[in-house]
């Protein structure tokens, strides 16, 4: 089984100017991207938010690879993301989800029916045309730059292992030291300001 450090270790390898929704991942991601200026580390916002958002950006900005880091637990919190990205079928979107069998940021709560939960099946259903499922570090790297040269929407299911973290929220240590909104506002100021084709008449 991977960790999620590693698998984001590989993937820095490939991922170019992709602009990067790290997710549950992004206490690892904002101490090793090279790239921050595109990169949209949330924080923690309600679960099943990250989805979207990434889904939000790619629709956005079609023209930019997103790439988003997701969760089992944030996907469950809002699964009918998986039908609206499959309608409307972003070429530009790769959506790779960490998969451990539990809550582990709220200290490790079972996800129900964890072990028998095919997420992977789950988007190939609501429509996603391509899905894969890796739970070896090194098949992951050896298939990551294929996945990644091909048009999206894709799915990723990742199997990882479980990070527990119990300590109270106040005595966690912050790995988010920018106001969401700073994220955002730098993530605009990086991708500059959009010319309407109404504009250029």
């Amino acid at each position: 089984m991977m960790r999620t450090e590693e698998i984001l270790k590989v993937f820095l390898e490939c991922r170019e100017d992709a602009l990067v929704v790290p997710g549950r991942g992004g206490r690892y991601w904002v101490g090793m991207s090279t790239r921050p200026e595109r990169d949209a580390p949330l924080g923690n916002p309600a679960m099943g938010g990250h989805a979207s958002f990434a889904l939000g950006l790619a629709l956005a900005r079609p023209e930019e690879k997103v790439v988003l880091f997701d969760s089992d637990g944030d996907l469950l919190m809002g699964l009918g993301v998986l039908a609206t990205v499959a309608e409307k079928s972003p070429k530009n979107f790769y959506h790779f989800m960490l998969d451990n069998d539990c809550y582990a940021t709220t200290g490790g709560q079972p996800v129900p029916n964890a072990k028998n939960i095919r997420y992977d099946l789950l988007a190939q259903g609501a429509g996603y045309p391509s899905t894969h499922v890796f739970e070896e570090l090194e098949d992951f790297s050896s298939k990551l730059e294929s996945i990644l040269g091909r048009p999206g929407p894709v799915f990723v299911r990742l199997k990882v292992e479980p990070e527990i973290v119990n300590l109270p929220v106040g005595m966690r240590r912050r790995w988010q030291t920018k106001p969401r909104e700073q994220v955002i506002a730098d993530l605009r100021d990086e991708l500059g300001p959009r010319v309407s084709g109404a504009a250029l008449g």
